[in-house]
């Protein structure tokens, strides 16, 4: 499925022991696939800027589908790339997904039978951010 996630400005927390941490509330969305479809319910993306550079992305949301059940979705991943483009992005500019590495790990959980097959699989997913947010393409590991 692809997944589409507005998120608004960051919290900065600042610099810590681990890295620079921020908060990022996600602001809904939207969600389609060949078996599901729906919206963002809510969600945060805590992200860690590493000292090498690398971004570290903890997500949680919650999505409803358009028939009315709910799924949790958590990830977490890794973006980086060349110092130039990286730099670029955090400005807000507009960069191509081809010049950077951003890949993701979905997983979910649903009390929902007719959805219950999501709760047994594995997802990876590679990222596009925007400067409205980001933009997933999630495929299930066969």
């Amino acid at each position: 499925m692809t997944i589409q996630v507005p998120v608004e400005r960051a919290q900065k927390i600042g610099n810590t022991p681990m890295g620079l941490r921020r908060i990022v509330k996600v602001t809904g969305g939207e969600f389609e696939g060949p078996r599901l479809k729906g919206t963002v319910i809510d969600g945060d993306d805590w992200l860690l800027l590493r000292q090498d550079g690398v971004m570290q992305l903890d997500c949680r949301m919650a999505l409803e589908t358009d028939d009315g059940h709910v799924i949790c979705m958590t990830y977490s991943g890794r973006r980086h790339g060349p110092k130039e483009v990286m730099e670029r992005m955090a400005r807000g500019d507009e960069v191509d997904a081809e010049e950077y590495y951003h890949r993701v790990a979905p997983f979910f959980e649903t009390a929902s039978d007719k959805y219950s097959w999501l709760n047994g699989i594995v997802s990876v997913a590679a990222g596009h951010k925007k400067s409205w947010g980001g933009v997933y393409s999630i495929h299930q590991v066969i």
